[in-house]
């Protein structure tokens, strides 16, 4: 079932919302982390510049990613998931057709064993 053939409820929704939210909240969490190590190690202006790019770049990247769009949000969870921003129990309560069209998104970051 395409993702966005799916029907949230409203109670859905809020838990997307939460798992949404904590996520953005641990991959700004992790960039944060990374750019005050960064920040440490500025030395002259072109280390500036780097940094500068490094923030740019980190910043483009979740904006990209994370889009609260109901049919995006599989591929979003499933990318959150892939990168540890996210834990699958955090998802307890969406229906399973919202949890099939999330680990058919996961399938395809993860390896094949």
């Amino acid at each position: 079932m395409p993702s966005d053939n799916l029907d949230w409820s409203p109670c859905e929704k809020t838990i997307a919302r939460a798992a949404y939210d904590a996520a953005v909240a641990a991959a700004l969490a992790q960039v944060m982390a990374e750019l005050k190590r960064r920040a440490e190690a500025v030395r002259t202006p072109s280390d500036m510049s780097a940094l500068e790019a490094y923030l740019r770049d980190a910043r483009r990247d979740i904006d990209a990613i994370f889009i609260y769009s109901y049919p995006k949000l599989p591929g979003v969870f499933a990318y959150a998931i892939h990168k540890g921003y996210l834990d699958e129990g955090r998802l307890s309560g969406l229906a399973e057709d919202k949890l099939s069209a999330i680990r058919r998104c996961l399938s395809f970051a993860r390896p094949s064993p």
